[in-house]
């Protein structure tokens, strides 16, 4: 069987041409067929599948039937193993379901397991020790991407339609873009949190879904929002007039081929936007050049990566209490480890001042967005890296398990040099993450050798009705090259 995308089968579904037991049957097959070669499932949980499938009654759900895969990060079901991608929860089982996954099933999907990821979500790669690397479908000596890398490979490969996925900072997005599909990182507020979490980490981590058609995201989109008052980010929900609109006028979009932190951006990458600018200026649009980003990347990072340092240490505090002993070097990779000891040494008044940093550069992107519509870049400066490309030297490796020993700005000199050459290859993701606006990037290039690069669209905070309707518009004219 053979479907465009999620809403062909839910239509066929809805239609009696197909059952969702034989979707799911079918996915089932692919997943057995491909995984042992592209390992991005790491979870199955086919009896509950083809339960559900025969006894659930589809009717007016958008995605009826359509067989879905969750990222093993977050998304919980309760009574299901959730490994974040570490060893410490290889045998862990939730006991709640989140709401992003209670609103899911109500859309209809019927979830066929979870999704390969890198411990902890750390990572622009998966290759968690506990589950190993995921191959990229179109070249197997490639990493599929991270950290939701397992749910970009399943849906390249064809084993499900669309995928759940989660973007801390371009997880979505980085992914979306070495597999040639559609990656949409909302605005933060647009999608349901909690019960397990409300606030991962401080709004810059989000749920949402790695995606072959505009119109299955913006379908998603249109089931998913809310405007949740007891979250900590409530954003109102777009009107269905908002999601629906088409363009009633030029959109006015700058792009910039300028590395945030100042590092090289393949020639490649800077073709795909090229092509991009060319292309949009044929439909009317106003495309202007900025030579250099229009936050400060550099400070951007350092800002993220103290962010993520405190926030890992304030976890494995939490998963102290849970299991009832310290944790150890033993119970984790290095990186992890290093980030987790980096957490210990900042004091809370420079915490502080880190997220009033954000609310600056937030500032600065709603100032942008007033002259702006949209902001054009690369969604990642190559095509995906070969495995062990970002492998660590054997001293870097020795002083992060040394992190303890440290000052402060030595832990934070290391955190930068340990994934120093990862974010030299993905620089321009991260910076929506801090502000919480919606990026999306999409499948418009291909290099000589068969490999995708994606160019990433930035909005407003809360305008992700812009990036669809361009979005729309580009699918249209035939300019995506989706896998």
């Amino acid at each position: 069987m053979e479907f465009k995308d999620g809403l062909e089968m839910a239509q066929a579904v809805k239609g009696g041409q197909v059952s969702p037991l034989d979707l799911v049957e079918d996915s089932i097959a692919q997943i057995e067929k491909g995984n042992p070669t592209i390992n991005a499932v790491v979870e199955k949980q086919y009896d509950e599948a083809r339960k559900k499938a025969r006894v659930f009654e589809f009717s007016d759900q958008v995605f009826a039937g359509v067989p879905l895969l969750l990222k093993d990060l977050g998304q919980n079901q309760a009574g299901r193993i959730s490994t974040s991608g570490s060893r410490l929860f290889s045998h862990y089982r939730s006991s709640q379901t989140d709401y992003f996954v209670e609103r899911l099933e109500k859309l209809g999907f019927i979830i066929l397991g979870r999704t390969n990821t890198p411990e902890f979500g750390f990572k622009n790669i998966s290759d968690a020790s506990i589950h190993g690397a995921v191959n990229l479908p179109a070249d197997l000596t490639r990493n599929a991407g991270g950290s939701s890398g397992g749910a970009a490979a399943a849906v390249a490969s064809g084993m499900v339609p669309l995928a759940a996925a989660s973007d801390g900072g371009g997880s979505i997005r980085i992914p979306a873009s070495f597999n040639g599909l559609i990656g949409l990182k909302t605005s933060r507020g647009r999608i349901p949190v909690g019960p397990s979490s409300y606030r991962g980490w401080q709004g810059a981590s989000v749920n949402f879904a790695i995606t072959k058609s505009i119109r299955d995201t913006k379908a998603l989109l249109g089931g998913m929002q809310t405007c949740q008052l007891e979250s900590p980010f409530p954003l109102p929900v777009l009107s269905d007039t908002q999601l629906n609109a088409k363009l009633d006028r030029p959109l006015k979009i700058a792009y910039c081929l300028v590395s945030p932190i100042g590092s090289e951006v393949s020639s490649h990458a800077q073709e795909a936007v090229l092509e991009a600018v060319a292309f949009l200026k044929t439909l009317g649009h106003e495309v202007v050049e900025l030579p250099s980003f229009p936050i400060d990347g550099i400070e951007v990072v350092k800002s993220y990566y103290l962010m993520n340092s405190v926030e890992t240490a304030q976890m494995f505090d939490q998963i102290e209490r849970n299991l009832g002993r310290k944790m150890t070097m033993d119970d984790m990779e290095v990186m992890t480890w290093a980030i987790y000891q980096s957490g210990q040494t900042i004091p809370a008044k420079i915490y502080s001042k880190t997220l009033q940093d954000w609310d600056a550069f937030s500032a600065q992107m709603a100032d942008f967005h007033t002259l702006y519509d949209l902001f054009l870049t690369p969604t990642v400066a190559d095509v995906a890296p070969l495995h062990g490309q970002f492998k660590l030297s054997s001293d870097l490796q020795h002083n992060l398990a040394s992190m303890e020993q440290f000052s402060m700005q030595d832990q934070q000199d290391l955190i930068w040099a340990m994934f120093e050459k990862s974010l030299v290859w993905t620089p321009f993701t991260m910076f929506s993450n801090l502000t919480g606006q919606p990026s999306i990037s999409l499948p418009t290039y291909q290099t000589k050798n068969d490999l995708p690069i994606g160019i990433q669209l930035t909005a407003a905070k809360g305008r992700e009705d812009l990036l669809l309707v361009l979005s729309e518009q580009m699918e249209n004219q035939g300019f995506l090259n989706i896998r």
